[in-house]
């Protein structure tokens, strides 16, 4: 029998960016939130369908704030019953449903925080870790083929926050201890830099969706697959992998930082203490730092300048023999000798070639 599969997702419910999302553009049509859930509720009961053993977590988040949204391991008052309808189904999506538009409705109007998605992701690894702990199959043992195996899925539309850096880091540290792998589906705007590195440090798979109004075709064929299976499978993976950090100091993503000895801590400048560790640096040590960060150019030499390599160069005078019109052999030009104290160049003695 296969392993029994949980999946956790994680959904990023901004306003504003779905707001932006709806309005059609040049680069991309419109695809709105009520465009979007008809087709996540056919992915996750697709998934529940694979087999009676998967278990399932949503997870919503929210400027803010994370929730969760739905858990197979709660019980649900039954909806009405519909022969046409496989039960577990229509209670998931009708659950989701009414806590998400209840979560809307409590938001907001005036100000709007940035998107929880660490929250929410470290609300699904607690989920996961605890699922793990209380598994009869993982307590017997470690190496029993009926363990059941995790990863999570974020759907994102929210740009990075670079405040958010360090908490990432530490939720995909824990992930790859907990041999988790993590999914990144990318809806709307630019690259996200820090979930990128997520998908990427736990051999997981990113995608930013180009035709979106087709985002089911994308689901299934991309994360709907165990991790097992997708051995066997071309995923499609990015082939460039954007592994800047962000700076402890000022939160910003940079190019090149400066990296604390002892705790490892980034900074977009030399500073004489760690603001993590409280460490000292020698004085030596920044000095040498500042030049390499800061190179000066050597004295008495001028920096070269465009004009000056664009400019015209003279000609180069001919290094070999000449030949003049009416001459049928080469012939030496007269080579002055330097200049004697009085002034005058002595008369130019005519060398004739050789064997003539």
């Amino acid at each position: 029998m296969d392993n029994a599969i949980h999946l956790s997702v994680i959904v990023d419910f901004s306003p504003s960016q779905w707001y932006l999302s709806s309005e059609q553009t040049t680069d991309q049509s419109s695809f709105s939130l009520a465009d979007f859930l008809p087709q996540l509720f056919v992915f996750l009961n697709a998934h529940l369908a694979l087999q009676y053993e998967n278990t399932l977590d949503v997870f919503g988040a929210f400027p803010g704030k994370s929730l969760v949204l739905f858990s197979s391991k709660e019980s649900y008052v039954q909806t009405e019953s519909d022969s046409n309808v496989y039960q577990p189904f229509k209670t998931a999506n009708s659950v989701i449903s009414q806590r998400l538009a209840d979560a809307l409705d409590s938001l907001p109007e005036d100000v709007e925080e940035p998107v929880a998605i660490v929250g929410a992701l470290t609300k699904s690894l607690c989920y996961i870790s605890r699922l793990l702990n209380s598994s009869p199959d993982v307590n017997a043992s470690s190496n029993n083929s009926n363990s059941i195996s995790s990863r999570i899925l974020i759907i994102s539309v929210s740009p990075d926050v670079s405040a958010s850096y360090v908490p990432i880091m530490n939720s995909i540290f824990c992930a790859q201890k907990l041999k988790i792998i993590v999914d990144v589906c990318n809806l709307y705007g630019s690259d996200t830099v820090f979930l990128q590195q997520a998908a990427h440090l736990t051999g997981g798979s990113y995608i930013s969706v180009q035709k979106r109004d087709r985002l089911l075709q994308y689901l299934m064929t991309t994360f709907l697959s165990a991790p097992s299976v997708r051995r066997l499978l071309a995923v499609p993976t990015e082939d460039k992998v954007d592994l800047r950090a962000a700076c402890f100091c000022h939160k910003k993503i940079v190019d090149i930082g400066f990296v604390c000895s002892v705790c490892l801590s980034i900074f977009c400048k030399p500073t004489p203490v760690c603001s993590t560790c409280r460490v000292k640096f020698p004085i030596k040590t920044l000095q040498r730092l500042k030049e390499a960060a800061n190179p000066v150019a050597p004295p008495n030499i001028p920096p070269p300048s465009i004009a000056a390599e664009l400019a015209p160069k003279p000609p180069l005078q001919p290094k070999y023999p000449m030949m003049l019109p009416g001459m049928s052999m080469p012939m030496h030009m007269p080579m002055y000798p330097p200049m004697k104290k009085g002034g005058q160049h002595p008369r130019p003695v005519m060398k004739m070639p050789p064997n003539l």
